[in-house]
This record gives C-alpha cells, sequence and structure tokens, in this order.
C-alpha cells in the first residue's frame, strides 16, 4: 500500500482570519492625522487650534499642496519624479499677475495656465523621449522656473487688482466655504476617477509597476510618462494661480520648497515612491496633515528653523514608510 502525503487544504476560519486581517499601514495617514489633530487640539486648545475659524485658514494654507499632490500621484505612479512644481507654481503666479495687468483675468489665466503646458512641455519631452531621469530634469527647470521668474519681475510683487481673478482663483468663497476648499475637493474627485476607474489610471500603474511588461501588453510608456509630466506642471501653474488669487498677487516666492511638502503627502497618502501603486484621496490627507502639524507648529511658537526640522522628519519618515510597503 502506497501512502502519498498532500499538503491539508486550509480551513475555512483560517481563510476567513485571512480575509478579515487588515494591513494597518493602509491607513497610517488616516490614523496619522486624527493623532495629530487630537494632540494639537488638546495642547493649544487656549490658542485657538480647534476653531472654525483655524480649520479653515489650515484647509487654506494646504489647498495648494493638495491640489499638487493630486497630479504628482500619478508622476510619482508612474516611477517618475517631479521636483519643479514648487518653482513652476511661482513663476504662474507671476506671469498670469503681469497677463491680468496686461489684458484682464481672462489674459492672465491663460498665461499662467500657458507657462504650465510650457513647462510640461519640456519637461515630458525630455523625460518621455530624450530619457532624460526625471529627477535632473526636474531638478534643473526647478532653477530655471525660479530665475525665469526673478528675472522677468526684478523680483518684485506683482500685483493682481481684478477682483474676479482673486474671487475665482482662492480670494472667493461661497457662503462659509473657501473657493480654495472647492477646487481641492474637484480636483480630487477627478483623480481619483482617472486613477482608480479609467484604463488610463491602469496604464499608469502599470507603466510604474514593471514598463517593461507594461510595453509588452502594449501600453505606449513614453507617452504615458509624458502626459502625467504635462499634467503635473499645468496643476502646479493652477496652483501658482491660486497663491496669487487668494494673496492677490504674483511672486516669484509662492510655492518655494512646496516640492518636498507634495512629494511627502503623496508618499505618506500610500503611493508607493517605486511606481505602480498610487492612493489620490490618501495623498489630499497626507497634504492636510503636514498642513495640520505646520499650523500646530506656529500656534506653539516654534520658529522657522525648527519648523524645517519636523519636516524634513515627516519626509524621512514617508519614505521609510514606502520602503516598508
Amino acid at each position: 500500500m502506497s501512502m502519498s502525503t498532500s499538503t491539508p487544504a486550509p480551513s475555512q476560519a483560517d481563510t476567513a482570519a485571512r480575509k478579515s486581517s487588515v494591513d494597518w499601514r493602509n491607513y497610517i495617514i488616516y490614523i496619522g492625522l486624527f493623532l495629530a489633530y487630537a494632540i494639537c487640539a488638546i495642547f493649544l486648545n487656549d490658542s485657538g487650534f480647534a476653531t472654525v475659524e483655524n480649520l479653515l485658514n489650515i484647509f487654506r494654507q494646504t489647498a495648494m499642496i493638495a491640489f499638487m499632490a493630486v497630479a504628482v500621484t500619478f508622476v510619482i505612479a508612474s516611477a517618475e519624479i517631479d521636483l519643479s512644481v514648487g518653482s513652476v507654481a511661482g513663476l504662474a503666479s507671476v506671469t498670469a499677475a503681469m497677463g491680468v495687468a496686461a489684458g484682464g483675468p481672462v489674459a492672465g489665466a491663460l498665461a499662467g495656465i500657458g507657462t504650465g503646458v510650457l513647462v510640461g512641455l519640456v519637461n515630458g519631452s525630455l523625460v518621455a523621449f530624450a530619457r532624460i531621469p526625471s529627477f535632473l530634469v526636474t531638478l534643473g527647470m526647478m532653477g530655471i522656473a525660479l530665475g525665469v521668474a526673478m528675472w522677468i519681475t526684478g523680483s518684485a510683487p506683482q500685483p493682481i487688482l481684478s477682483p474676479g481673478f482673486n474671487a475665482f482663483f482662492g480670494g472667493g468663497s461661497i457662503g462659509p466655504i473657501p473657493a480654495l476648499l472647492i477646487w481641492v475637493v474637484i480636483a480630487t474627485i477627478i483623480g481619483a476617477i482617472v486613477m482608480h476607474r479609467t484604463a488610463y489610471g491602469r496604464r499608469v500603474l502599470a507603466t510604474g509597476g514593471n514598463e517593461q511588461a507594461a510595453i509588452y501588453s502594449g501600453v505606449r510608456t513614453r507617452r504615458i510618462i509624458f502626459s502625467v509630466l504635462m499634467a503635473s506642471s499645468v496643476a502646479a501653474s493652477i496652483a501658482g494661480m491660486l497663491y496669487a488669487g487668494r494673496l492677490e498677487s504674483g511672486r516669484y516666492q509662492w510655492g518655494s520648497g512646496d516640492e518636498l511638502s507634495v512629494i511627502a503627502a503623496v508618499i505618506l497618502g500610500g503611493t508607493s515612491l517605486f511606481g505602480g501603486r498610487g492612493a489620490i484621496v490618501g495623498a489630499v490627507i497626507g497634504a492636510l496633515l503636514i498642513g495640520v502639524i505646520n499650523n500646530g507648529l506656529v500656534l506653539a511658537g516654534l520658529d522657522t528653523s525648527q519648523q524645517n526640522i519636523v519636516r524634513g522628519v515627516i519626509i524621512i519618515l514617508a519614505v521609510a514608510l514606502a520602503r516598508r510597503k
């Protein structure tokens, strides 16, 4: 009589346990936001942290980061990176302000959007078709955009005297709801639908997950890379106009350093730094988390150098979490 051995089939209890098991890392951004808010609310209660006015102020301060984070999620999910978004936002705020002064609000909006399209065309072409690493291209563009913004304005602020432009791009509100919040909600909905409900989103994830396999599957990965970098630059230009509308002026300083906050928000939100996975809603929550922390640090009386240290810790934490995933 021959004896045969086989691996016993898993019991229904084991299968149910595996199905019901939850990886806490998938929800760490929500846990982090809750804890950060709770801690700030407890220790900064006397400073007015938990008031409605301050909460709306946090939304206003983080809206541009969140808006750019939606687009940068596609870039990072495709295994690329865009370090130029902050400087492009500053340049677009300047060109939009100059456009408003020269031809009115429509001309200003077209000038701002055109700035993003031009930068996206350069970034996308060099990365997708010249095959220069996106890190180097966008790092160079970061300096170019900043230099151009300073050059064409003589480093002077460009006031925007159009109430319509300022109200539409961030300065207005619908009842108690700031216009900036509406911009972010619309961008989040569109980004989430495109990422998770369309063939384009699947191609972006396939490109970032394994580009060669995506090519064999018929995905035109070079076009995907070009398009995500183009979208990132256009989103940065819109964010620049949101800065300009909210603050009623264009300055090269608007958006300075935002690229680090945007990338941290995207990674903290659950997008893989190495491509193949994207989380639009998580990126927006990540931006809000950073905004809560920044606001709490200001109310706590920390100076700029100390705030920069905390932001650096957040970025390191984001990369560490990305590697563990």
